[in-house]
């Protein structure tokens, strides 16, 4: 009997500012039907209160206490485990200004550098690269992802995500990172299920990735959904060893799953 509803964001929710179609009838039937609900975005230049901002923008009322971003997840993990270190960014303002603000120590120096952080740059360039490579020289350096999203979906369409700096950065210095946070980890994984409060078993996770949102419901032991308003088209849907127990067209399809309470 599910009791909670996981939803990913953008591809699901939102695309930009703009509620997607059956978004408003999901959610309002979610809230009605008395279900806890949590937010999942593997945004990592973002924190919870502007997704607040956001969803209402897009004409939803979400408390920040209902949203996880992967700027979350990493800051929780890089405290947790190199909270002493020194912590260079390849990535946007966004994400430095959240992790100094949980107290962890950033660097624009690569030579004071002791944890490489990679993450979405849209100024990414060859420069950065080689300074990444210079920082990750010492193979003792921690080399940390924020989220594997190769791609996301933008107002604009489809965009380069974390995904493509991370996988740049390892190609050069030849080491895969040490972790990728954001969805599907195992430690995003542990934080949604302690956020929501429900067994695994209790719970739906609903997005439009099969290798971040389907894969993380199914690892932990959730039901899963698969909404075709976002990224995946059905040949990817068809090839895929990930598969989730229903597809959706939207959201509004929430209330035929038989699994509800």
């Amino acid at each position: 009997m599910i009791k909670g509803v996981i939803l990913d964001v953008d591809g699901t929710v939102v695309r930009g500012d703009e509620a997607l179609p059956g978004a408003r009838e999901g959610l309002d039937w979610i809230r009605e039907a008395g279900l806890r609900r949590l937010f999942v975005s593997n945004n990592p230049t973002k924190e919870p209160a502007a997704y607040e901002r956001r969803f209402a923008r897009a004409g939803f009322e979400v408390a920040v206490d209902e949203v996880l971003t992967a700027a979350t997840v990493t800051t929780r993990y890089l405290a947790e485990r190199h909270g002493d270190d020194r912590h260079y960014v390849v990535g946007e303002e966004g994400l430095r200004s959240i992790l100094r603000e949980a107290g962890l120590d950033v660097t624009a120096d690569p030579a004071e550098a002791t944890v490489l952080v990679a993450s979405i740059d849209r100024a990414f360039d060859y420069d950065e690269l080689c300074v990444a490579m210079r920082v990750l020289r010492e193979e003792s350096v921690p080399f940390v992802g924020t989220d594997p999203d190769m791609v996301i979906p933008a107002a604009e369409g489809d965009v380069p995500g974390s995904g493509a700096v991370i996988h740049a950065i390892a190609g050069v210095v030849g080491r895969d990172p040490d972790a990728v946070l954001g969805k599907p980890s195992a430690f995003a994984r542990d934080l949604v299920q302690s956020r929501i409060g429900l067994d695994p078993g209790e719970c739906l996770v609903v997005g439009d990735r099969l290798d971040t949102d389907i894969a993380m419901g199914a690892d932990a032991g959730m039901k899963t959904g698969l909404v075709r308003t976002g990224v995946t088209d059905e040949a990817t849907l068809a090839g895929s060893a990930v598969e989730p127990d229903y597809v959706l067209d939207s959201l509004s399809d929430l209330p035929g799953i038989d699994e509800f309470a």
